[in-house]
Parts: structure tokens; C-alpha cells; sequence
């Protein structure tokens, strides 16, 4: 991803398709010996940041806002690190005053679509007689949240209003954690008050990153990591913070299939169904899902294999409503 020390470097988005770290799927390859193991992966979208008055057109204006609208989460990168070399569009470097200009803009943008929307259906209610009701009252209430400047809480919705918010893809209706971007110099005064303190206002995890450090990670060998890290007393990268925070915030658990000769591991929400988590597989699966043979990791690993298991009557047999546990090893059943 690019990186480089002026405004905007990323006029268009940076994606990247991580490898999920995944020391279960290691384990469970060192017993089986599959030929493939393939781990799950989680994307990140890098975007510009935004400016004051952008939604007036400062900066690159908020054309980039509509590029995470899609996503699942938000990180909030904000600058901790004051090296001079490196400009900020402010002249200081303030990550209360930052992170606030941001979020203001969000919300602005938000309620921009959410008034565009109420105008809409206001219209047609004039000419139609399709109704509307329902719609009309959570985009009100949205409309009250963003105007009083803050963020709209999904959870403070019925399950139903729920589904109809999420329709108008609100950014401040997202997940959000801060990732604190801090120097080398800063790392042993880690965690940043100011920063701890907007999470605890905000109710945000907090990530401490350097990113000039990750950066020089990336261009050692391997070997050559591990003294690097233990110089700076950094127990792990950057990234695999980040996606553990991700995990946390979306409450994500991780399943596993071993198919001839690959084993994989998947991703889902918790709460997830068998058959939705067969749909994450294929979509031959869903739909033609007749059962799932499920066993656990701690059973797997304690006996040392699926015959193991199997021997020891440790292998579920379950339905489509079962709910996907985390590290639950499936075999799908379906006849299409």
C-alpha cells in the first residue's frame, strides 16, 4: 500500500487481501499433513483522509466516503508521531482535533443521505400510495442522532429497524476502533492518554501501532524479525493487532473444513447457522444442505485425528439451525 509523506497519496483506495495469522489451522495441519492449507483472509481498504469542510469540496472533498461504505468495520488510523519530515495538514500534530474533523465529516455525509432519502419518500407520499412508514421512522430517529453530532448506535434499534438501517450503508452505523499510529520513540509510553481517553468516550478499542517500524519489518528476513522485534519489546505486528481488533468488534469465529486433499479455515459472524456457513462454502452447499458432521478443535487435537474422534463417539451430528462454534471442524453433508 502506498505511503508516502504528502496529503492524499491515495487518491484512489489501496486494497489488500491479508492472510488471517492462524496458530489452530497450524496445528490441525501439523496432525493431518494436508498437501494445501488454506488459511482465511480479511481485506482492508486504505483511504485518504479527510480534511475540515470536506464535504464542501476542501481537500479531495469526501469523493473517498462512498469507497467504505460497503465495508464491515471501520479503523480510524490517527497520527501520534511528530517527526518533522513527515507534514501534517494542520501544522501540528493534535489526534483529538484530527479524529474529531473526521468523525464530523462522516456524520455530515451521513446525514446528507439520510435528508436526500426523508425528501425522496416525503415526495412520493405525495403522489403514491406505496407506504413508506417504517423506513420514514428509522431514517427520523437516524436524522435526530447525526444531528446532535453523534454516531447511530444499530443497537439501540429493534432487530427489524435494524435491517432497514443497514439499507442506507451509514458509516457511523458501522463498527469503529482507533488505530494510534505512534513513533519509535513513543512506543515504551504506550497507551497514549488522549487517545485512551477518546475511546473510553467514544466506547472504541484502542490500537497502538508504528508504522515507520511495521514498515522496516516488512523489508527484513524472516529470521532477521524476531531480533528486530525484540529490540522494540514488540510482542506481535501491527496487522495481526488490527485483525484481532476486527475479530473482536464484528464477532467473527473461525471454522475449518478438511476436503481431500486441503484444509481450509472460514469465517462467519458468531450466532451463524450451519446452513449459512455451508453457503459461505458453496452455494450448492446451502442449498441442498442436509446435515453437518461437527467436531470440535479440542476433540481433534486431544485425539489426534477425525478416526479418533469418530471412535470416541465425539462427532456431531447436527441440523441447519445449529449455531457454528468457534474452531469447529465441519463436513457438509448436501445433495443438490
Amino acid at each position: 500500500m502506498a505511503a508516502q509523506p504528502y496529503p492524499f497519496c491515495t487518491i484512489e483506495p489501496n486494497v489488500g487481501i491479508v492472510p488471517v495469522p492462524d496458530e489452530r489451522l497450524s496445528h490441525l495441519a501439523r496432525l493431518v499433513k494436508p498437501e494445501k492449507v488454506t488459511p482465511t483472509t480479511i481485506e482492508f481498504i486504505d483511504i485518504a483522509g479527510l480534511v475540515k469542510d470536506a464535504h464542501r469540496g476542501e481537500g479531495l472533498g469526501n469523493r473517498f466516503l462512498g469507497q467504505i461504505r460497503e465495508v464491515d468495520a471501520v479503523a480510524h488510523v490517527v497520527r501520534c508521531f511528530a517527526a518533522g519530515n513527515v507534514p501534517h495538514s494542520y501544522n501540528t500534530v493534535d489526534p483529538l482535533r484530527d479524529a474529531e474533523i473526521v468523525e464530523t465529516e462522516i456524520i455530515i455525509s451521513d446525514l446528507e443521505i439520510v435528508e436526500d432519502r426523508l425528501s425522496k419518500i416525503e415526495r412520493l407520499a405525495k403522489v403514491s400510495k406505496e407506504k413508506h412508514g417504517a423506513e420514514h421512522t428509522v431514517l427520523l430517529r437516524a436524522k435526530a442522532i447525526l444531528e446532535a453530532g453523534r454516531f447511530v448506535d444499530p443497537a439501540v434499534f429493534s432487530i427489524d429497524d435494524r435491517e432497514v438501517l443497514r439499507s442506507f450503508n451509514l458509516i457511523t452505523a458501522k463498527p469503529v476502533f482507533y488505530i494510534a499510529n505512534v513513533g519509535e520513540e513513543d512506543l515504551d509510553k504506550v497507551p497514549v492518554a488522549a487517545v485512551e481517553g477518546l475511546g473510553r468516550e467514544k466506547g472504541r478499542k484502542v490500537v497502538y501501532i508504528c508504522g515507520k517500524l511495521e514498515e522496516e519489518l516488512t523489508q527484513l528476513a524472516a529470521e532477521e524479525r524476531t531480533d528486530f522485534m525484540a529490540m522494540y519489546a514488540m510482542k506481535e505486528v501491527g496487522i495481526e493487532k488490527t485483525i484481532r481488533a476486527g475479530y473482536e468488534i464484528l464477532d467473527l469465529v473461525t471454522f475449518y473444513t478438511i476436503v481431500g486433499k486441503e484444509m481450509r479455515a472460514w469465517t462467519v459472524r458468531r450466532n451463524t447457522t450451519a446452513v449459512r456457513a455451508a453457503g459461505r462454502i458453496h452455494s450448492d452447499m446451502e442449498r441442498g444442505f442436509i446435515k453437518a458432521e461437527v467436531i470440535s478443535y479440542d476433540d481433534f487435537v486431544r485425539l489426534g485425528s477425525e478416526h479418533g474422534a469418530r471412535e470416541k463417539g465425539l462427532v456431531k451430528i447436527e441440523g441447519k439451525e445449529y449455531l457454528v462454534q468457534d474452531g469447529d471442524i465441519l463436513h457438509i453433508r448436501f445433495n443438490v
